[in-house]
């Protein structure tokens, strides 16, 4: 098995991120400051959906900031990790009939707050990569069972 990082298509890509509940979202200020926050979202499509309340985030959606939407997984024991990266453009959507649509999706926050607005992110560009399977890292030790306990 190669050791090499290995790009993911993006059929991959959309099956990784749909075993996540949890990604987050990136956005520079203008000042170039980068903020990165973590959401609960579900994918519609190719597009990850999540709710949010006034803050940060949705100035940043309105403000027409680009979006960058990152999920990922890691296995350190076995070393491997996977990191898939959605780029585009946020929208809030205002449309009831779509509201409502979005709304059956299973969209499950973890905590209770007023998050009424949801957003969309638009995907320009999708792309994953892998850090294979390999050996490493898994420390086993032997427990005598006759030993007691000092």
């Amino acid at each position: 098995m190669s050791g090499e990082l290995q790009e993911l298509d993006l059929a991959t890509c959309l099956a990784l991120v749909r075993q996540v509940a949890v990604g987050r979202i990136a956005w520079a200020g203008e000042d170039g400051t980068v903020t990165v926050l973590p959401v609960n979202f579900v994918l519609d499509g190719e597009a990850p959906v999540f709710s949010t309340a006034p803050g940060a985030k949705l100035d940043a959606i309105r403000g027409g900031r680009p979006l960058t939407f990152e999920a990922d997984d890691l296995e350190p024991a076995l070393r491997t990790a996977w990191s898939v990266l959605i780029t585009g453009h946020a929208e809030i959507v205002t449309d009831p009939g779509e509201i409502e649509r979005l709304r059956q999706l299973p969209l499950t926050p973890w905590i209770r707050s007023p998050k009424d607005v949801l957003i969309r992110l638009a995907p320009r560009h999708i792309s994953g990569r892998r850090i294979p399977l390999h050996a490493g890292g898994v420390t086993t030790e032997e427990i005598d069972p006759t030993d007691e306990p000092t």
